[in-house]
Parts: C-alpha cells; structure tokens; sequence
C-alpha cells in the first residue's frame, strides 16, 4: 500500500485547458443535485429517481415505463411525494417494493445456468443493448456486482453451495476444490477465486493474508501426481506442505466467486456464458 500511495502522490490534477495552458472554456450552467446517501435514498426514494431522471434521455426501451410512472406523478420536473399518498396506497406501494426486492434476491442467487454447484454466467454487466430493457436483470447486478464487465471481458461463478447442494459451511466440513491436470479455467489473461464470508460476503481476515487464489500464483502452488491441481479450503491449514494451496476459511459459512478474465473463444471455451464447453469443478468435502 505504500507504495500505491507513492504512485498516487505522483498525480497532479488539473483543468485540461491548464494543462494545454490555454484559457478556459464557459463554465457549464449549474446543476442542482439531491445529494445522495444510503439512508437519504431509503428514506426519500422517489425524489432521488425524480431527480436521476431528468438527466437520463428517455429510450425506446423505457418509453412505457417512464409513462407509467409519469402517471402517478414520477418523472423530469415532475414531484411524487409520498407522504401525501393515502395509507391504502402506502401499503400497496411498500408490499409492491418488498415483492419486487424479492425478484431481485432470487435472481441474485440463482441466476445463470448451474455448473457443478457454480452459478455460471449470472449477472454479466454490459450496455444497454446487453440488457435490452431486462430491467430485473439490471437491478439484480446493480444490488450484487455493480460494475461487472461484459462477458467478452470477464466470466463470473459464484457458489454458496458444494456439489451435493448443501452450503458451504467451514465450521462443520473442509473442502477441495480439484483441476483436472490441463483444465484450467480457458483464459486468456488470468482467473481467480476469492473467498468472502457468507453472511456479510466481506472478505475473511486469516493468519497467511491470502483472499484468493490466481493463476499468477500456479508457479508457487503444489500439484497432484496427476497434475491436477487441489486448492484446500477450511479454517484450519492443511499441514506445511499443503500451506501455498490452502484458500483459509471463517469458522462459518462462505461464498466463492470465480473470476475469468478475457475468455477464450475457441474450444474448450467459457463463452457463451453459461453455455460453454469448460464447466468449473465442484466444490467437495475433504475426507
């Protein structure tokens, strides 16, 4: 970190014209933001999306959206207050964001196509034209991994689950997870797998510093006779031979993402998302 902080300080901010020391364009006119936080969006939700669409042109895409909201009063330059609306519509309007909240979760959690336990594909980021109004979609990346890349960049899995279907829980069983020898993951830059913990999905403070493991890391690791390659996860280490494979867990519950960068297109290949010929290996109880 220090020596991030070192690159840091080596940047000086500065105007353009500054920079090309030639005056300075008009000031643009101003704009008078609703200043967003977590708690002012909860609890004055329906100002802060007045506000975020003036500035969002209307598309072909949301069109019938936008009129529907225009309805009851939601939109540029328009003010929906909700203090205002009777108790009848309250109710109706706060079991409608519960309902719709819970869409959300349940795409979070089994989106894309199940892999062996991995949850492949789920919640690839793109443009507009990536989403063509899929606005459920939209939401769920939005909650669990805003800006995630388009799959032609990054291809992410996630498991909460080994591969009988029962969560992944370090307190009660270890686990492995095994590359078969010249199976990994087809990239053509680098993939990794992380670990958070599974109720808070931070990630997990351990004795050896390690969050993930990556393939820069190969070089150091130990394979089987075989050549395959078994990352060990659980609380406690696996002995000192097995020290450079060991991913440490919580004495609790866990959440794995597996990040593959830049996808090769060619057989054996990640793409299309979820549809692909590689598939990650399942995650298993040690004996």
């Amino acid at each position: 970190m220090p020596n991030v902080v070192k690159v840091q300080l080596g940047y000086k901010p500065q105007p353009l014209s500054a920079y090309l020391k030639q005056p300075a364009p008009p000031a643009a006119p101003k704009i008078t933001f609703v200043y967003a936080t977590t708690k002012g969006i909860k609890d004055n939700f329906y100002e802060h999306l007045d506000a975020a669409l003036e500035f969002l042109p209307e598309t072909a895409l949301d069109k019938d959206i936008r009129a529907r909201l225009a309805t009851i009063g939601i939109g540029p330059g328009k003010t929906f207050n909700f203090k205002d609306v009777s108790l009848e519509h309250k109710a109706a309007v706060l079991l409608a964001m519960k309902a719709g909240d819970k869409k959300v979760d349940a795409v979070i959690a089994n989106g894309g196509k199940d892999q062996n336990g991995w949850r492949v594909g789920s919640l690839s980021g793109g443009d507009s034209a990536f989403f063509n109004g899929n606005w459920l979609n939209r939401a769920a990346l939005a909650k669990a991994r805003i800006y995630a890349n388009d799959p032609a960049e990054a291809i992410y899995s996630a498991t909460r689950k080994d591969m009988e279907g029962e969560t992944l829980d370090c307190s009660k069983h270890n686990y492995t997870l095994t590359f078969p020898a010249g199976k990994f993951p087809p990239v053509n830059a680098f993939w990794s797998v992380t670990m958070y913990d599974g109720k808070s999905q931070l990630l997990i403070e351990n004795p050896i510093n390690r969050y993930l493991i990556n393939s820069p890391m190969l070089p150091d690791m130990k394979t089987n006779d075989d050549g395959s390659l078994t990352l060990y996860i659980q609380k406690d280490s696996p002995g000192a031979d097995k020290k450079a494979n060991w991913l440490p867990a919580p004495n609790d519950t866990i959440y794995l993402v597996m990040r593959l960068y830049w996808p090769k297109t060619e057989a054996p290949s990640l793409l299309p998302p979820g549809e692909g010929t590689w598939q990650p290996p399942g995650i298993v109880k040690a004996n």
